[in-house]
């Protein structure tokens, strides 16, 4: 309260009303695994990833669809087509944290200078095999020296270090200051450099007006080094530039000029590779590239996400599956981290095989999805060794229903009897009795139901726990403690007392109704959907003297209609009731 020391009259501001609490988001998905370029995540110096709102960001920043060249063969590009899948399905916000297969190497390429220790290095930005019309090829860079024609009054205003054509034998010198421009030098030349990075894609980076002295604010190997100034550089660059041996500006032009025949130098960085398997479990040591779990770890300081999953990592085998599982399964039950795992099965498995998987895994924080999803392969239109039709792990497709079904109907309604967009059969056909078998047990089958289409036919978690048997009430809690969580926050260190017990009470109670009004709660009142309890019985004396306030939440859920049942029996005419 201010103190009031002088007559006179004072305004102030007060507030009648409690504190409001708004729903967070649920529909934010993160996935983790191999991809075929773009920024690693999980390392200490790795940047955390970029928001991706479609499939265009995500191919911009990760590549496109051109399968995974590791040392042991082709390998679908799973994460590509998952994020297809995903925002296809409704998906509308996407991180994707990268890891390397295990032995991933990096692509690299050199040009020539003055002198065996004067070259300019170029190496990818990180490992990963990323093709070019199925060559040796990882990445091509060109690049053109541009030539700006200018007067010697503009000349002598630019920086220091720019290269500058000029004088009798239209020579290239560095300008240092003005005495380096010759009156008779009129015209002028400004030399600078232009490059272009394609990949399988197609062109995927363009700068320009580079220079190629230290002192230049757009010296090449800042804007393509390392550490660019601007973090759009870093993500959507695959190439970065090192120049060695101490060459002079006037060397790296004349080192980059195109031959006598071409207006463009061309350089093609050779030798990435994707690796020789799976990623690893965790980075063996500092130096070594993060594993899936380094990059599940780094995930959590992202708060708005809802939904993880590892399309594709669990093609490499049942042990890798498992692995992969456990790891999604302990990320989302991480403390405060409100997040669903949807994990998948391996490929080509029969429902014997994915009862043995779920009796291995156990929890009320993931669901498990069978079979894969088989869609039209995008690469077979141009490249005639492609099948035309390609199985694609279900999480993918999953997480874009479950957002679709958030934004269309709410976090509260079950996932399920929702179309898969994209399909056109499915690995196995499930049948009615094998559903009969899997679904108590938790795994949620994908069917394609007669003149229904393909569905997702299966709301549960893979939880023992029958009061956490379906996914909507697992959800729908993780939604209501994140947002009294972020919306309560204001309580922390306020005094203790009536008047804070009452605001608690006010706030989650206006909360609860907005969600029973909207039909996210059972009940024909108000008081029959929720309670709220903050007061001397919900705290003990010794709570109130060690600084605890305790507010007791009950909600009714609102648990899917899974089994709908019609019993029909004969009637005489004259029957009646």
């Amino acid at each position: 309260m201010p103190e009031y020391l002088a007559p006179g009259v004072f305004v102030e501001e007060t507030s009648f009303r409690a504190k409001s609490i708004e729903g967070v988001g649920t529909s934010t998905c993160a996935f983790v695994g191999m991809t075929a370029r773009g920024p690693t995540t999980g390392g200490v110096a790795d940047p955390l990833p970029p928001l991706l709102t479609s499939y265009a960001e995500f191919e911009r920043y990760y590549g496109g669809l051109d399968d995974l060249r590791l040392t042991t063969g082709p390998m679908p590009n799973y994460m590509a087509q998952a994020a297809n899948a995903f925002f296809a399905n409704g998906g509308g916000r996407l991180y994707v944290a990268r890891v390397l297969g295990a032995g991933a190497a990096s692509a690299r390429a050199e040009i020539a200078g003055s002198a065996a220790a004067k070259k300019i290095i170029l190496h990818a930005r990180t490992p990963g095999g990323s093709q070019i019309m199925n060559s040796t090829t990882n990445f091509r860079v060109v690049f053109a020296l541009v030539n700006l024609a200018t007067t010697k009054k503009l000349a002598r205003k630019q920086m220091p270090g720019t290269l500058v054509r000029s004088g009798a034998n239209n020579a290239t010198h560095e300008f240092v200051g003005v005495d380096t421009i010759a009156d008779s030098d009129d015209p002028c030349i400004i030399q600078t450099v232009s490059v272009e990075v394609h990949d399988s894609t197609g062109l995927v980076y363009e700068a320009s007006g580079l220079g190629v002295h230290p002192s230049s604010p757009r010296n090449i190997t800042t804007i393509m080094g390392p550490k660019p100034p601007q973090t759009r550089d870093a993500l959507t660059n695959p190439v970065r530039v090192e120049i060695a041996g101490g060459m002079t500006p006037v060397e790296i032009i004349a080192a980059l000029a195109p031959a006598a025949n071409e207006t463009v130098r061309v350089v093609n960085l050779v030798g990435g590779s994707d690796g020789t398997g799976a990623p690893p479990a965790k980075k063996a040591n500092a130096s070594a590239p993060p594993g899936y779990e380094d990059a599940l770890a780094q995930l959590l300081a992202m708060e708005d996400i809802s939904i993880v999953a590892a399309p594709g990592l669990s093609a490499f085998g049942d042990t890798v599956a498992a692995a992969v599982n456990q790891a999604l399964i302990g990320h989302a039950e991480a403390r405060r981290s409100y997040r669903i795992a949807v994990l998948d099965t391996p490929k080509e498995k029969v429902p014997q095989d994915v009862q043995a998987l779920k009796g291995k895994i156990d929890s009320k924080y993931a669901a498990l999805y069978y079979p894969w999803v088989r869609v039209s392969n995008p690469l077979a239109a141009t490249d005639p060794l492609q099948t035309t039709e390609i199985d694609l792990p279900p999480s993918g497709f999953v997480c874009g229903v479950y957002a679709r079904t958030d934004v269309q109907r709410g976090v509260w309604k079950a996932p399920a009897n929702e179309t898969v967009t994209g399909a056109l059969g499915l690995e196995r056909a499930i049948s009615f009795g094998e559903q009969e078998t899997l679904n108590p047990l938790g795994i949620n089958c994908i069917r394609a139901l007669p003149n229904r289409g393909i569905r997702v036919w299966g709301a549960r978690t893979i939880s023992s726990d029958p009061e956490w048997k379906y996914v909507n009430v697992r959800r729908y809690f993780l939604y209501l403690e994140s947002s009294i969580d972020r919306g309560t926050q204001w309580a922390v260190f306020e005094p203790n007392g009536e008047a804070l017990w009452a605001n608690v009470r006010t706030t989650i109670s206006d909360f609860l109704y907005n969600e029973w009004v909207n039909g996210a709660l059972l009940g024909s009142s108000a008081k029959e959907a929720f309670f709220v309890r903050c007061d001397r019985s919900t705290m003990t004396q010794n709570d109130l003297d060690n600084g605890r306030l305790v507010c007791l939440i009950g909600v009714a859920a609102i648990k899917p209609a899974e089994f709908v049942i019609f019993k029909i029996g004969q009637k005489t005419a004259d029957a009646r009731g």
